[in-house]
């Protein structure tokens, strides 16, 4: 039993997200939540990866961007004419070219809203790889306390065994106790060295997990901080995460960016205008005919509109694509808003269920360590029987583990509730590990680059 109770605590997930907490800062390598939370933020290569899929979004604003800005070519040229090439005539050419944009049909505007929308879009989606790691934190630094103490309470069972193992012995010898209780003792105590290899085993997979998530072992985990105060009702945690929540935050700047490309692609039916200014260069060697040998320059500079009459169907099609997809990012609104208010809900609850089973397990606790006292007592004087103190030992023990998980699990529904809520951002902590990323700082510093 104990071991499945185990098994539970560092299998159990709840739902992904992060918490606001004031963390203080702690020495660098001080086993704290604050230092292992810092360590996954700077370390962790999930993060690392989201932040850079966020810089790639970046540059779709200066793409769009160029839509605005002329475009210019060269051009060099050189022939040679004639049936014997030393005698040939001999032309060599050089011009530059110069086109700017005037009228796209709202193509450009409608094509940079899009790629600003998709930059929010990746922000929040930033926002929730951060939740995911930070509560994938918390969660390995629950579990690993939650283990050790485990791992604590069956050892300690192991050596009360082993004496009561030793006692029966010693009084089967004396012939106050029976070859079956002993057998019983023997029984009990093999049931809980089995118990406690599987929860150390439980414990080294636990381990490996906060080396996955944080980037080193856990070495002496200090207590976890208490959690700040949650909403008083499931209501008051579903209308703050309506607004805060990244995967939500992220839907709605996914569809805004469908709108405004149905938009630029409804501007490819419009005319479109375009200013153009040319300079060109000539010389002629040895050419003959009409036109004599020299120097030659020519300039050119004029306007120039283009109109759609008909584009075999494509462009129709490609809007209607659009839209469709316009509309997708419309219907994962809906089901991101309802994933979110069923996990705000469920963690809502999951905390509440947490915190009666503390009060209902330190109850148990309490009881079942009077009640093991009392079996003893009435052990020796004959009234109970060696069984009796066995399962009384067991029971306690039981309660003590039921109390261990519920206080894992409340701390650790808690995280996740802060978290659906969007009110556990990295900014909140207080990481001890120099400044936070910034994607605002790549995005201005490519937004303006005009130059390849």
């Amino acid at each position: 039993m104990n071991a499945e109770i185990a098994r539970r605590i560092a299998t159990r997930t709840l739902p992904l997200a992060m918490i606001a907490l004031a963390l203080g800062g702690a020495p660098a390598r001080a086993d704290t939540l604050a230092a292992a939370l810092a360590s996954a933020y700077e370390t962790n290569p999930e993060l690392q990866a989201q932040r850079a899929v966020t810089r790639q979004v970046d540059e779709t604003v200066p793409q769009a961007l160029s839509g605005y800005r002329p475009g210019i070519g060269a051009t060099v040229g050189y022939k040679a004419n004639g049936d014997n090439f030393n005698e040939a005539g001999q032309v060599f050419t050089a011009g530059g070219v110069i086109t700017q944009p005037l009228y796209t049909g709202g193509q450009t505007k409608a094509a940079v809203s899009a790629s600003e929308n998709l930059v929010l879009a990746s922000r929040a989606v930033l926002r929730a790889a951060e939740n995911t790691v930070m509560v994938n934190v918390v969660t390995a630094y629950a579990n690993v306390l939650a283990l050790q103490r485990v791992v604590e309470l069956t050892t300690n069972q192991v050596k009360v065994l082993s004496r009561e193992l030793q006692a029966s012995k010693d009084r089967f010898e004396v012939g106050d106790l029976t070859r079956t209780d002993v057998a019983q003792s023997e029984a009990r105590l093999a049931r809980s060295q089995s118990q406690l290899t599987a929860a150390q085993g439980t414990l080294t997979l636990a381990r490996e997990s906060y080396r996955r998530v944080v980037g080193r072992q856990p070495v002496d985990l200090e207590p976890m901080p208490p959690l700040p105060t949650l909403p008083g009702t499931p209501t008051q945690a579903v209308d703050i995460a309506d607004h805060n929540n990244p995967s939500l935050i992220a839907a709605r700047f996914n569809e805004a960016a469908a709108r405004y490309t149905v938009r630029q692609l409804e501007g490819q039916r419009l005319p479109s205008i375009a200013a153009s200014a040319g300079l060109g260069y000539a010389n002629y060697t040895g050419a003959g005919g009409t036109v004599p040998n020299g120097d030659y320059f020519t300039q050119n500079i004029g306007v120039s509109a283009t109109v759609p009459l008909y584009q075999a169907g494509a462009v129709g099609s490609v809007i209607r694509q659009a839209q469709e997809v316009r509309s997708q990012r419309l219907e994962q609104i809906t089901a991101t808003e309802r994933v979110v208010v069923e996990t705000t809900t469920n963690s809502y609850s999951n905390v509440q269920t947490a915190r009666a089973t503390i009060q209902s397990a330190e109850v148990g606790v309490k009881a079942n360590t009077l009640a093991l006292e009392g079996v003893k007592q009435e052990n020796q004087v004959g009234s109970r029987t060696l069984l009796d103190v066995l399962n009384a030992e067991q029971e306690l023990l039981n309660a003590q583990v039921q109390l261990v998980t519920a206080r894992r699990n409340a701390y650790v529904a808690g995280f996740s509730l802060l978290a659906a809520m969007g009110k556990a951002e990295a900014q909140d902590l207080g990481l001890d590990g120099g400044p936070l990323y910034d994607p605002d700082v790549n995005y201005r510093r490519v937004r303006g680059k005009w130059f390849d």
